[in-house]
Protein backbone atom coordinates (compact mmCIF):
# COMPACT_ATOMS: atom_id res chain seq x y z
CA UNK A 1 0.00 0.00 0.00
CA UNK A 2 1.32 3.23 -0.69
CA UNK A 3 0.73 6.50 1.54
CA UNK A 4 1.25 9.84 1.14
CA UNK A 5 1.84 13.00 3.77
CA UNK A 6 3.15 16.16 4.35
CA UNK A 7 5.50 16.97 7.51
CA UNK A 8 6.07 20.43 8.75
CA UNK A 9 9.04 21.54 11.06
CA UNK A 10 9.13 25.15 10.57
CA UNK A 11 10.95 27.65 12.92
CA UNK A 12 8.04 29.87 12.68
CA UNK A 13 5.86 26.54 14.77
CA UNK A 14 6.58 28.03 18.37
CA UNK A 15 5.28 29.10 21.10
CA UNK A 16 6.28 30.16 24.51
CA UNK A 17 4.03 29.94 27.82
CA UNK A 18 4.14 28.65 31.07
CA UNK A 19 2.62 25.80 33.04
CA UNK A 20 3.74 23.38 35.72
CA UNK A 21 2.67 19.43 36.08
CA UNK A 22 0.93 17.59 38.77
CA UNK A 23 2.65 14.22 39.40
CA UNK A 24 0.62 10.48 40.42
CA UNK A 25 1.71 11.33 44.10
CA UNK A 26 0.28 14.72 44.61
CA UNK A 27 3.39 16.81 44.36
CA UNK A 28 3.60 19.63 42.06
CA UNK A 29 6.53 21.07 39.65
CA UNK A 30 7.14 25.52 40.18
CA UNK A 31 5.51 27.61 37.97
CA UNK A 32 7.93 27.84 34.66
CA UNK A 33 7.66 28.16 31.29
CA UNK A 34 9.04 26.82 27.87
CA UNK A 35 9.65 27.80 24.26
CA UNK A 36 8.00 25.01 22.80
CA UNK A 37 8.71 24.30 19.58
CA UNK A 38 6.04 21.62 17.48
CA UNK A 39 6.17 19.77 14.43
CA UNK A 40 2.87 18.20 12.63
CA UNK A 41 2.60 15.43 9.73
CA UNK A 42 -0.46 15.28 8.03
CA UNK A 43 -1.22 12.13 5.76
CA UNK A 44 -3.87 11.94 3.29
CA UNK A 45 -4.87 10.64 -0.53
CA UNK A 46 -2.69 12.96 -3.40
CA UNK A 47 -5.27 15.20 -5.19
CA UNK A 48 -5.01 15.53 -9.04
CA UNK A 49 -2.79 17.65 -8.26
CA UNK A 50 0.20 15.30 -6.41
CA UNK A 51 -0.83 17.32 -3.21
CA UNK A 52 -1.62 16.04 -0.01
CA UNK A 53 -2.35 19.21 1.21
CA UNK A 54 -0.85 22.62 -0.21
CA UNK A 55 2.16 23.69 2.36
CA UNK A 56 1.25 27.55 1.49
CA UNK A 57 -2.34 26.82 3.03
CA UNK A 58 -1.49 24.66 5.64
CA UNK A 59 1.10 26.81 7.38
CA UNK A 60 -1.00 29.57 8.36
CA UNK A 61 -3.23 27.50 9.79
CA UNK A 62 -0.84 25.93 12.29
CA UNK A 63 0.93 28.89 12.62
CA UNK A 64 -2.16 30.59 13.85
CA UNK A 65 -3.40 27.88 16.36
CA UNK A 66 -0.22 27.82 17.41
CA UNK A 67 -0.62 31.76 18.12
CA UNK A 68 -3.44 31.19 20.82
CA UNK A 69 -1.41 29.40 22.80
CA UNK A 70 1.62 31.86 23.08
CA UNK A 71 2.39 34.20 25.97
CA UNK A 72 0.38 31.97 27.90
CA UNK A 73 0.07 30.36 31.35
CA UNK A 74 -1.54 26.87 30.18
CA UNK A 75 -3.74 25.63 32.73
CA UNK A 76 -5.63 22.26 32.74
CA UNK A 77 -9.05 22.82 33.45
CA UNK A 78 -9.79 18.78 33.50
CA UNK A 79 -7.92 18.42 36.88
CA UNK A 80 -9.95 16.40 39.57
CA UNK A 81 -7.95 18.57 42.21
CA UNK A 82 -7.34 22.01 40.86
CA UNK A 83 -9.47 25.03 41.09
CA UNK A 84 -9.59 27.49 38.72
CA UNK A 85 -11.69 30.81 39.58
CA UNK A 86 -11.98 33.77 37.28
CA UNK A 87 -12.32 36.43 40.05
CA UNK A 88 -14.62 40.11 38.58
CA UNK A 89 -11.43 42.41 39.41
CA UNK A 90 -9.82 40.88 35.94
CA UNK A 91 -7.80 38.25 38.09
CA UNK A 92 -7.57 34.10 37.61
CA UNK A 93 -6.87 32.26 40.69
CA UNK A 94 -6.02 28.68 40.45
CA UNK A 95 -5.45 26.81 43.56
CA UNK A 96 -3.66 23.38 43.91
CA UNK A 97 -3.66 22.59 47.59
CA UNK A 98 -1.99 24.57 49.67
CA UNK A 99 -0.57 26.85 46.73
CA UNK A 100 -2.58 29.56 45.48
CA UNK A 101 -1.47 31.88 42.02
CA UNK A 102 -3.22 34.77 40.66
CA UNK A 103 -2.54 36.21 37.05
CA UNK A 104 -4.51 38.64 34.96
CA UNK A 105 -7.53 36.73 33.56
CA UNK A 106 -6.28 37.25 29.60
CA UNK A 107 -2.83 35.79 30.14
CA UNK A 108 -4.51 32.51 32.06
CA UNK A 109 -5.15 29.61 29.38
CA UNK A 110 -7.59 26.99 30.38
CA UNK A 111 -7.60 24.03 28.18
CA UNK A 112 -10.15 20.86 28.38
CA UNK A 113 -6.44 18.72 29.67
CA UNK A 114 -5.90 17.34 33.40
CA UNK A 115 -2.54 18.06 33.24
CA UNK A 116 -0.11 20.64 31.30
CA UNK A 117 2.23 17.65 30.40
CA UNK A 118 3.57 17.87 26.64
CA UNK A 119 1.68 14.50 25.74
CA UNK A 120 -1.29 16.76 26.62
CA UNK A 121 -0.46 19.58 24.40
CA UNK A 122 0.48 17.42 21.46
CA UNK A 123 -2.90 15.85 21.70
CA UNK A 124 -5.24 19.30 22.55
CA UNK A 125 -3.07 20.68 18.90
CA UNK A 126 -3.31 18.05 17.15
CA UNK A 127 -7.16 17.32 18.09
CA UNK A 128 -7.95 21.32 17.45
CA UNK A 129 -5.58 21.33 14.03
CA UNK A 130 -8.04 17.98 12.32
CA UNK A 131 -11.07 20.29 13.31
CA UNK A 132 -9.34 23.28 11.41
CA UNK A 133 -7.89 21.15 8.54
CA UNK A 134 -11.55 19.46 8.25
CA UNK A 135 -13.43 23.06 7.94
CA UNK A 136 -10.73 24.21 5.73
CA UNK A 137 -9.84 21.78 3.23
CA UNK A 138 -12.98 20.22 1.82
CA UNK A 139 -12.49 16.90 0.38
CA UNK A 140 -9.55 16.02 2.27
CA UNK A 141 -9.60 13.29 4.43
CA UNK A 142 -6.86 13.02 7.05
CA UNK A 143 -5.83 9.22 7.10
CA UNK A 144 -2.74 10.14 9.66
CA UNK A 145 -1.67 13.38 11.86
CA UNK A 146 0.68 13.13 14.16
CA UNK A 147 1.84 15.89 16.23
CA UNK A 148 4.76 16.39 18.30
CA UNK A 149 5.29 19.07 20.98
CA UNK A 150 8.77 19.61 21.95
CA UNK A 151 9.33 21.62 25.06
CA UNK A 152 13.30 21.28 25.30
CA UNK A 153 15.28 19.67 22.39
CA UNK A 154 15.12 16.28 22.20
CA UNK A 155 12.01 15.98 24.55
CA UNK A 156 8.74 15.66 23.05
CA UNK A 157 5.12 14.77 23.60
CA UNK A 158 3.75 13.02 20.30
CA UNK A 159 -0.31 12.50 19.50
CA UNK A 160 -1.10 10.55 16.51
CA UNK A 161 -4.65 9.96 14.99
CA UNK A 162 -5.51 7.48 12.86
CA UNK A 163 -9.11 6.68 11.93
CA UNK A 164 -9.97 2.98 11.74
Amino acid sequence: MERWSIDLYKEAFRFSAAHFLIFPDGTSERLHGHNYRVRVEVAAALSPHGLVIDFRRVKPVVRDLLGELDEHWIVPGQHPVLRIEPRSDGVTEVRYRELVYCAPSGDVLVLPINNASSENLAGWIGRTLLERLTATFAGVEVTRLRVWVEETPGQSGVYLYEPS
